[in-house]
């Protein structure tokens, strides 16, 4: 970069400046970073906790669902599962998290299946159906969590790099303009009070030529 910045001294000043906003720069987005690591831990153990909740209301699900198959028949398991709508909703906004957009999923409460009699359903088959809705608010729970993880991660990567940029590439960037103006002003500075020290030393000879001139003809004139 030194070789295409113009060394003057309006060119310092607005490296001087450049360097103040990049460092500023560098600052708030290293405070950003930090909050969202921050940010990701915390939400790293909420995952786990969801992975864990879904984890064992599976199990729990799967065990209701074979107890169901074997006191209540498999007909009759498969007849409660055809008897929903197969549509499940999810209540979806988007909130910000330190400039990020992740979602925010608030889990809908769940509907009993319709069009069944109760009568020919087993008590077994209607809590296998409970326990796998269940599972399905805990899958909802779980991709609601990792996706805000994964954009807060892509975001922490993000932002590193151009806290990265800005402190290894344009920062020193701007730091070497500003040497290099400086050298050349400074040299300019130099040739300038040399030029100057040798005229003052040349008006200065002429001076003194002109008064022992000056002097040596009144001296003449006094000895006529």
């Amino acid at each position: 970069m030194a070789e295409q910045i113009s060394p003057t001294r309006s060119a310092l000043l607005a490296s001087k400046a450049a360097l103040r906003t990049a460092s500023g720069g560098a600052d708030l987005l290293k405070r950003k970073r930090d909050a969202l690591i921050g940010e990701f831990f915390a939400l790293v153990k909420d995952a786990l906790a969801a992975r864990e909740q879904l984890s064992g209301v599976s199990k729990g699900a799967y065990t209701s669902l074979f107890g169901a198959k074997a006191w209540d028949s498999p007909e009759a398991v498969e007849s409660l599962s055809l008897a929903g709508t197969g549509d499940y909703a999810v209540d979806m906004q988007i909130e910000s998290v330190y400039g990020v957009k992740v979602p925010r999923i608030n889990i809908p409460e769940r509907a009993q299946a319709a069009h069944f009699s109760p009568i020919n359903v087993g008590a077994r088959t209607i809590q296998a159906s409970a326990d796998f809705g269940s599972v399905l608010e805990a899958i909802v729970k779980v991709a609601a969590t990792e996706t805000k993880l994964r954009r807060i991660g892509e975001e922490i990567k993000k932002t590193s790099r151009r806290v990265n940029a800005l402190e290894q590439v344009v920062i020193p960037g701007i730091q070497d303009d500003i040497r290099f103006v400086r050298s050349v002003l400074d040299q300019r500075e130099r040739e300038a009070s040399y030029t100057q020290k040798k005229i003052k030393q040349k008006i200065d000879a002429k001076s003194k030529a002109a008064r022992e001139a000056i002097a040596a003809t009144s001296h003449g004139s006094a000895a006529d």
